[in-house]
């Protein structure tokens, strides 16, 4: 199939499937006499993993290593599950850091009554705190 084929099979850009041969996400593909790139199934495939890893937080780098460990289907599971919690306890982390902001700004919009100089915003002032 060609590239605008492979991009609508696999929900992407044909951009994003030059850049992730580029990149050796994917690897480079057959050539017609045309020289038309020429793809298979399997491309649709890989390139539908590493859309859905990205959806779930996984670098590009990360996805090679992801893909390097699904290369052999023989292999176990255990490397391929620590790698996913391993981003789960980032993407946790993350959460707890996003919760602890959102927390402290709804303090402080809380303390603030809108109105007045600036110069007497609790907002203003914590913001302006030097705090170590």
């Amino acid at each position: 199939m060609k590239i605008g084929t492979l991009a609508q099979r696999a929900d992407v850009g044909i951009d994003t499937i030059r850049y992730y041969e580029r990149e050796g996400v994917i690897p480079p593909p057959a050539r017609r006499e045309s020289g038309y790139r020429q793809y298979g199934d399997a491309d649709v495939v890989r390139l539908r993993f590493v859309r859905r890893a990205k959806q779930l937080g996984f670098t590009l780098p990360e996805i090679r290593d992801l893909l390097d460990l699904t290369a052999s289907a023989s292999d176990d599971m255990a490397g391929l599950k620590s790698r996913a919690q391993a981003k789960l306890d980032v993407v946790n982390g993350r959460i707890d850091e996003l919760a602890r902001m959102r927390d402290a700004l709804q303090q402080l919009v809380e303390t603030c009554p809108g109105h007045g100089a600036l110069e007497c915003c609790p907002i203003m002032a914590a913001l302006s705190e030097d705090v170590a």
